[in-house]
């Protein structure tokens, strides 16, 4: 028979997920092509999240768990599996993210990853993936459903000007990009400064950081480079980002000039606009 392979359920979230959902499955007496068409998809997509070789969506989870009415088993776990997909370097600081009541972020190069959209998270990651890119956009999208709680951390984002004219996937993409900013900025928890050009030599020089604040634990200072990240409790450190985090922001836009930046860009880099005619430049 296709797509029987024997799971350890302990192995990864991801198994554990195809393990249950077979499981289940066959409890409810269907059959990989009757649950699909439940489902609105091919018994083959079943088969592959069954045996590991595709991460479901929270969507087809959701679906999952009305069509076999688990209480919503699927719904609990598909966190633990998208969270899986981050790299492993990286899952210690997005957990501790998901507890912090406060997050300060400076971003030099990109839109930080709480703040992008779908299309243009699949720009940056799709530049060197290894792996299922379909599944590390769902886990970066995962991370940003803490600023949906009925109590979420505030979330204090600078960046650069460059991360606002550097084009990733396309104009539409970036315009989209920038408009998801301004709607962001309509929530009374999200921050974003702009660190205009004319700002000249920063505190932000050295690189991207970010820095976490607890009820009870300990702030945290964070930074990474292209192999790896480094999450600090260290006095000192968290002490001299904090530093830096304060002279970037007083030296940034205001919240209500960096929008209008934002939104300027947007229509003066990235408006509709004529491409141009290219019979005439042969």
């Amino acid at each position: 028979m296709a797509n029987i392979r024997n799971l350890d359920p302990s192995a990864s979230p991801l198994d554990y997920y195809g393990y249950e959902l077979r499981r289940l499955r066959e409890e409810a007496g269907l059959k990989q092509d009757e649950l699909g068409g439940i489902l609105f998809c091919t018994g083959s997509l079943v088969g592959q999240v069954e045996t590991a070789k595709k991460v479901p969506t929270r969507r087809f989870s959701e679906q999952l768990d009305a069509a076999l009415m688990t209480g919503g088993l699927f719904s609990r776990l598909i966190g633990l599996v998208l969270k899986s997909q981050l790299p492993n370097w990286f899952q210690p600081y997005a957990e501790m993210e998901a507890k912090a009541t406060y997050i300060y972020s400076f971003q030099a190069g990109v839109v930080d990853g709480l703040l992008q959209t779908p299309e243009y998270a699949r720009g940056i990651l799709g530049v060197r993936t290894d792996g299922d890119l379909d599944a590390k956009v769902a886990a970066r999208l995962e991370r940003q459903r803490i600023l949906d709680r009925e109590t979420p951390p505030l979330c204090w984002v600078v960046m650069s000007e460059a991360v606002l004219r550097q084009e990733v996937g396309g104009r539409e993409v970036m315009r989209a990009q920038l408009a998801h900013l301004l709607r962001m900025q309509e929530r009374e928890w999200v921050k974003i400064q702009i660190l205009p050009f004319s700002a000249g030599a920063h505190a932000g020089m050295p690189g991207s950081f970010n820095l976490l604040r607890f009820e009870e634990d300990p702030d945290i200072v964070y930074t990474e480079d292209f192999v790896q990240g480094h999450m600090t409790a260290d006095a000192a450190a968290v002490r001299e980002g904090f530093l830096r985090y304060d002279h970037l922001r007083a030296a940034a836009l205001s919240v209500e000039d960096s929008a209008a930046l934002i939104a300027r860009v947007m229509e003066e880099q990235y408006g509709d606009r004529a491409e141009p005619d290219r019979s005439e430049l042969a």
